[in-house]
């Protein structure tokens, strides 16, 4: 390589200063140096892999036969492809590669200089901002689940209240959790508070704080959830169980962004979203006198309901190898699946507890387990004598499906279903209208990917 008067050890001194990862190649894409953020990025020291084919030290379907090196060759490039690059540690790491001819013109004779961008971190934003909501633990293929996921979006671009409804173990405060990470206030606290969980005046203290003497052991101030979320969300699972009395003082905060802690004259101010969470029928419970209306009325701004597991068309397969895996795994046992006859028994049983149950099966079944693939033997005696699960027949919705934003939760059927279709379909026209027509630039706002948007579009017969 012609290097002009520099030395190559003032050159590799230059790019060392390079945030990316920078390789200096010859005419037939041989190392010559590496930066420091390449080394880092492969895991192999520059000295080691000297003369080396590029294509051999990168381990990407790039290599010096493929085009891309042969058009920035003869053309001077600058030529860019996406691939993934398996350095030393043997794992995929997503790069963009940059390869340019070093030399005036075509023909280049002063050999290559690649550029290595990794992009771990932006397909992991890619892939949060597009729904892909498996990290957070919602996991599931059918149709109810893909419903209360893809309205996750609607629910992160807004501050209003939220009320997750649905059996016990459905895994709302996952969703609350991923609502979180998918809005604005994801680089701020996430705080879960169980209502059930403690008595009425632990529970206020734990919610809004208390001042040093306020009762019997308080040695010292306390803050409370709502302050230790500032910025961000706090989610009360189990709301129905919250106490009348502090279901008043909970108004009061939804309203006034403020309150008072326990034994305190001083005035609190919070920005926190509020996301709630009940296995209770909320309306019944204000029938019954135990749940305020205006509280009721407050929290239901917007209202998803996880469907039971045994509405979940086939998930409950995909979550039994899912658990499987992972517990195999961390039990370091070979198990290579579930018999027939085991998965036929896991297929007809009603699931109470939901997944969490599920889980808990899987677990017990792992363990126990010798040969190498479940058997009923390894399944608990209760799922195997119990009796085959009541589904919905044909054809049929779920009983209780998503509702729309400011709709009741007791909404089901038809009617239910087009609220919420309407709601979605008039997001979808002001989103488009405040990105002028720009269907990319909407479906970033979104939060989905374009062929969602598209499909969407089309569904709601949207030009």
């Amino acid at each position: 390589m012609k290097q002009s008067g520099w030395r190559l050890p003032d050159i590799l001194a230059i790019l060392n200063g390079v945030p990316h990862g920078v390789a200096l190649l010859d005419r037939d894409a041989r190392l010559l140096g590496m930066n420091h953020a390449l080394e880092a990025l492969t895991g192999y020291p520059a000295a080691q892999v000297e003369g080396l084919a590029a294509d051999a030290v990168l381990c990407s379907h790039l290599s010096h036969k493929n085009p891309l090196y042969r058009q920035a060759m003869e053309g001077g490039g600058p030529v860019a492809a996406e691939g993934d690059l398996i350095g030393a540690s043997r794992k995929k790491i997503p790069v963009r590669l940059t390869v340019s001819a070093l030399g005036n013109g075509a023909a280049a004779d002063g050999g290559l200089v690649m550029v290595v961008e990794d992009l771990s971190l932006f397909r992991a934003l890619e892939k949060e901002r597009s729904g892909g909501l498996e990290a957070k633990g919602i996991i599931g293929h059918s149709p109810q689940l893909r419903k209360v996921l893809d309205f996750v979006p609607v629910l992160a671009h807004t501050d209003a209240t939220v009320l997750i409804t649905g059996e016990t173990g459905t895994g709302k405060d996952l969703l609350a959790e991923a609502i979180h990470h998918a809005s604005g206030r994801a680089a701020y606290p996430f705080v879960k508070v169980n209502c059930g969980a403690l008595p009425e005046n632990l529970l206020e203290s734990e919610l809004f704080g208390h001042a040093r003497g306020a009762f019997t052991g308080a040695h010292a101030d306390k803050p409370g959830m709502f302050r230790l979320a500032q910025g961000g969300t706090l989610f009360l699972t189990e709301i129905g169980d919250l106490p009348l009395p502090l279901q008043v003082k909970l108004l009061t905060v939804l309203d006034d962004r403020a309150f008072y802690p326990l034994g305190s004259s001083k005035r609190v101010q919070v920005d926190v979203r509020v996301v709630t969470g009940t296995h209770r029928n909320l309306k019944e419970l204000v029938a019954q006198g135990r749940f305020r209306q205006d509280l009721y009325f407050r929290l239901n701004v917007l209202t998803v309901h996880l469907p039971p597991l045994r509405e979940r068309e086939g998930d409950a397969a995909f979550l039994a190898d899912h658990f499987l895996q992972q517990f195999a795994s961390g039990l370091r046992k070979t198990i290579t699946g579930f018999s027939a006859k085991a998965m036929a028994r896991l297929a007809a049983y009603a699931y109470p507890g939901n997944v969490r149950e599920l889980r808990n099966i899987v677990e017990y079944a792992v363990s126990v387990c010798r040969g190498s693939e479940i058997t009923p033997e390894n399944l608990p005696e209760y799922v195997a004598k119990a009796p085959p699960a009541s589904r919905p027949a044909a054809g049929q919705p779920p009983a209780a499906p998503v509702p729309a934003a400011g709709v009741e939760p007791s909404m089901e059927g038809p009617a239910g279903e087009a609220n919420w279709q309407g709601a979605e379909k008039r997001l979808i026209m002001e989103t488009l209208l405040r990105c002028k027509g720009n269907r990319g630039e909407a479906a970033r706002a979104l939060g989905w990917g374009r062929s969602t948007l598209w499909r969407k579009m089309k569904q709601h017969g949207i030009g």
